[in-house]
């Protein structure tokens, strides 16, 4: 299973800097001109998790597997995107195969590092990608509509369901027309479905990413703190990030790197920052595996069933699936590992209908 968080945003504000550091290769040029990343490279990167070291330790596991994170470095988008300017056409299909999106924001002055607008403005950056992805949305719905609205007017079933649809699709219209996303759609719980069929570009959650100069990685910047406010007020999530100074971590030695970041007063990578809050984006949650073998953390989406958990390790445990030896992390730990639980009456036997919590430890019982 590959969750993708696409990183967007304009030209020359630190996205293949950032990648870079990422997967700590130089896979995506960063060079200082538009369109330096003309296709979107991919790099996988381990989300960072202290508990999966404990988990092995209990479970004398010979190695650790952390779960994975996919990121997509995106060519830069410019104003008029939506109607091909640029790389546009290539940008917009690219973020449509992305299932969240990270945001980079340039909040760092330098006059080497030119600006494709010629000005610092990250509420105005932000705006101009919003406002080309809302146009792609609109041209992608409008045309749409027309085909739906004459098979609404039959009295059958397939005529109700356009309706429906119609329906959903002319509540999204407006608050399109209105200059927000879809995201921000108010919706029944049913109808969530459907509207993510839509395949609409500004559905897609958003992290924003605030890049700021190598001084200000500890404590941001006053162009940030812009960024900041404009995420909490949408409910969406922030990371304040230097993408060169991660570019420079990313080539250290692990024994080096503590001693730099707490030059630099930092408790954590910024990228670690960032992974975890892209796995949050995509609203995904961690179970782990653990044995002699090895400890392993898995993902699933919240709100995932034990058999769908199963299939994620292999497709014929989910086709098998009987039961789910579960134990909440908090309890492995606290009892001394598997054993421990087991006798303290703290290992689940889970069915079908079991939610996957984050932090279970589980074990699945399969037919063959």
């Amino acid at each position: 299973m590959g969750f993708k968080c696409g990183i967007v945003g304009l030209p020359n504000v630190g996205k293949s800097t950032l990648f870079n550091a990422l997967t700590q290769t130089a896979a995506a040029q960063a060079a200082n001109y538009p369109f330096c990343t003309i296709d979107p490279n991919v790099g996988e990167v381990a989300v960072p998790d202290a508990r999966l070291e404990q988990l092995a330790k209990l479970a004398r596991s010979a190695q650790i597997v952390p779960t994975r994170l996919i990121f997509v470095d995106i060519a830069g988008l410019v104003r008029g995107a939506s109607r091909g300017e640029g790389l546009g056409n290539q940008f917009l299909g690219n973020i449509r195969e992305v299932d969240a999106i990270a945001h980079v924001v340039r909040c760092f002055e330098d006059p080497d590092v030119t600006h494709v607008e010629g000005r610092l403005d990250p509420a105005g950056d932000i705006e101009t990608i919003e406002t080309e992805l809302m146009l792609a949305d609109l041209d992608s719905l409008e045309p749409r509509r027309e085909t739906l609205d004459k098979k609404a007017r039959g009295n059958d079933r397939e005529g109700k369901e356009a309706r429906e649809l119609l329906a959903l699709i002319d509540r999204v219209l407006a608050l399109l027309r209105a200059g927000k996303p879809a995201r921000l759609l108010e919706r029944k719980a049913e109808e969530e479905k459907a509207l993510q069929l839509l395949g609409l570009l500004t559905t897609r959650p958003v992290l924003y990413v605030a890049n700021v100069e190598e001084t200000a990685a500890a404590s941001g910047n006053d162009w940030s703190r812009l960024v900041e406010a404009r995420a909490r007020a949408e409910g969406a999530g922030c990371v304040v990030i230097s993408a060169r100074i991660e570019a420079e971590i990313a080539l250290l030695a692990a024994a080096e790197r503590a001693d730099y970041l707490d030059a630099i007063g930092l408790r954590e990578p910024g990228l670690d920052r960032l992974i975890r809050a892209g796995y949050a984006l995509l609203d995904l949650v961690t179970f782990f595996t653990a044995g002699p073998k090895e400890a392993r953390a898995w993902t699933v989406t919240r709100g995932s069933k034990a058999p769908q958990a199963a299939g994620v390790i292999h497709s014929d445990f989910e086709r098998g699936f009987i039961r789910a030896e579960t134990i909440a992390y908090d309890h492995y730990v606290a009892l001394g590992g598997e054993s421990g639980a087991r006798e303290a009456g703290r290992l689940r036997l889970e069915g079908k209908d079991y939610l996957v919590a984050d932090g279970d430890v589980m074990h699945f019982r399969f037919a063959t």
